[in-house]
């Protein structure tokens, strides 16, 4: 399979000597100098492994031996390579134990602001000892004790939520942005605490923009700054705003070529654009650059993360064999498995993807639930929820009504449970939207065609209320797509056509929605718009395809109307 062609990987023990540094940096200047605003600047970081991973302005108080080590690990965390960064951290603590901002940096990777996940006791407990450390240590400032207590305020009180933590990250980082408005680290993880407080419900999106100006200002300093490129992404990534971060994302993996996060994260723009040739090759390279296996032998949560958007984007363009392909790759891979939520969801949805996408409702009756066993599944009950939707769907659409109550029934216990969880991200209501869109499904192919339609439409209405998370590169299938659908099926074609619009909007270019715009166009007779749609969805899928019967269909009715 040469397009998920792994890499061979050597795993080799970390070398804790200071690595060469290229570019023009700035060396260990002192601590709380001032840095004019406009100046460019910027030391070129460089992995462990001799891999190129973009430029930070870190000045501290520490020795000169950690100071590599600072830098390594300060880059990786912007590239969230959590796991190899608390290594350079605490690699730099060893080379200077009085060094505040080792045992900061070791604390921070145990903080995840924009994932789908919580700190655990276990790390709580760990990352307390670590800043009780960085508190005591010598070698520090004003400056850098500043770091440590925005830091703190996310760590403090064991009964707190994780939603007040990050508000609390929130506080301690617009602080010291504020009282050194000169330190561009400091702007940027203010920039990236405001995109851990953002709200679904705000449609004026004022957080992701004020972190996208503050992250703009950074970028005019620092061109190749590995934090404000990856963040500026996460801003921009949503549907109103994706262009805007268009230029960065076409430019992060410049910065960092074998950085596999790097390499992925380009493709929440161009998935939020629907410009699934790049998504492919970006996600492509990621997949190969994460081989496998991390470090400690476990499955790779980036390569998994890179496979479930790189089939979903085969699917947007009807590559059935090469996102079968990616399947295929995904079954191979043996535990032990890498435990975080982007690989329970990769193993979830790619199964599910398949089928639903291509509206195989048999394949979604028969989705394995809890694929492979070897993954914690009891941690992730709104993942676990992916693979029960595509049976109650696939149940309802082939006429298993009881079937596909049961998978609804087991639904509405994973709703509850995922409500339960403490994580910033709303997922129950993810799952009541699939829970809702399904029970739609199973009314009306039970005959209640009104009360099946007013279930889609709600499910449709709430989903308008969200914003999907990163870990996925879209709904397992749109509400509002399938609420189209419905639409459609019951001859409401003009109201069908809003249905589909409304999904592009959101999804850009997805198969199932511009086939159901040209379908319910032709059927109210508008052949001009039926061969615009038509016509939009050909051009996507230009490449090699599968034997869909959309398609097929889409390409007589262009044929047929210009020969007419």
């Amino acid at each position: 399979m040469e397009r998920l062609r792994k890499l061979d990987v050597v795993v080799k023990p970390y070398v804790w000597s200071l690595s060469l540094l290229l570019g023009a940096g700035l060396g260990c200047a002192p601590a709380d100098e001032a840095t004019p605003r406009h100046e460019t600047l910027g030391t070129a970081v460089i992995s462990a492994e001799g891999d190129s991973l973009g430029s930070v302005h870190f000045p501290t108080s520490c020795d000169s031996e950690a100071q590599a080590e600072l830098e390594r690990g300060l880059a990786l965390l912007h590239h969230m390579n959590y796991a190899k960064a608390e290594p350079e951290f605490l690699a730099a603590a060893e080379s200077d134990p009085d060094c505040a901002l080792a045992y900061w940096g070791a604390a921070m990777t145990y903080v995840h602001p924009l994932w789908p996940d919580t700190i655990s006791p276990e790390k709580r407990s760990a990352g307390e000892e670590l800043l009780a450390r960085a508190s005591d240590a010598t070698h520090s400032s004003p400056r850098e004790a500043a770091y440590v207590d925005a830091l703190v305020r996310y760590y403090m009180g064991a009964g707190r939520s994780e939603r007040d933590r990050l508000a609390g990250l929130l506080e301690g980082w617009t602080a010291v942005h504020t009282d050194h408005p000169d330190d561009v680290e400091a702007a940027v993880f203010h920039a990236l605490a405001l995109l851990a407080n953002t709200a679904a419900e705000d449609k004026s999106y004022q957080k992701q923009n004020e972190a996208g100006a503050i992250l703009e200002e950074v970028l005019a300093r620092i061109p190749g700054h590995p934090g404000a490129h990856h963040y500026t992404i996460h801003a921009y990534d949503f549907p109103p705003l994706a262009e805007k971060a268009l230029d960065i994302a076409r430019r992060y993996d410049d910065l960092a070529p074998e950085n596999t996060h790097a390499l992925h994260m380009t493709s929440h723009i161009f998935t939020r654009l629907g410009l699934w040739p790049e998504s492919i090759e970006f996600n492509t390279r990621a997949a190969a650059a994460a081989s496998d296996r991390n470090a400690a032998g476990h499955v790779s949560l980036h390569h998994l993360h890179a496979l479930d958007y790189l089939a979903y984007a085969y699917l947007q363009q009807a590559n059935d064999q090469a996102a079968e392909e990616v399947l295929a790759a995904t079954a191979t891979l043996e535990p032990p498995f890498q435990n975080h939520s982007a690989t329970a969801y990769a193993f979830a949805a790619i199964p599910a993807r398949l089928a639903l996408e291509r509206h195989d409702w048999e394949a979604a009756s028969g989705v394995r639930p809890r694929w492979p066993a070897e993954v914690e599944w009891d941690s992730y009950p709104y993942l676990d929820a992916i693979s029960q939707f595509a049976r109650a769907l696939g149940a309802a659409r082939t006429g298993n009504a009881d079937e596909a109550r049961a998978a609804i029934a087991e639904m509405a216990r994973l709703e509850e449970a995922s409500r339960a969880l403490d994580i910033a991200y709303d997922w129950g209501i993810q799952v009541e939207i699939q829970r809702i869109a399904a029970e739609a499904w199973l009314a009306y192919e039970s005959g209640d065609s009104e009360g099946a339609l007013e279930l889609a439409r709600q499910a449709a209405e709430l989903e308008s209320t969200t914003e999907k998370n990163p870990v996925t590169p879209g709904e397992a299938l749109p509400a509002r797509e399938l609420y189209g659908d419905m639409l459609l099926a019951a001859g409401r074609h003009e109201e069908a056509i809003q249905a589909y619009e409304a999904t592009l909007d959101r999804s850009p270019n997805r198969f199932n929605s511009l086939y159901g715009a040209g379908r319910a166009a032709e059927l109210a007779g508008d052949a001009e718009a039926a061969g615009t749609y038509y016509g939009k969805l050909l051009e996507i899928c230009s490449g090699p395809t599968g034997e869909r019967p959309e398609l097929e269909h889409a390409r007589q009715y262009v044929e047929s109307v210009a020969a007419s």
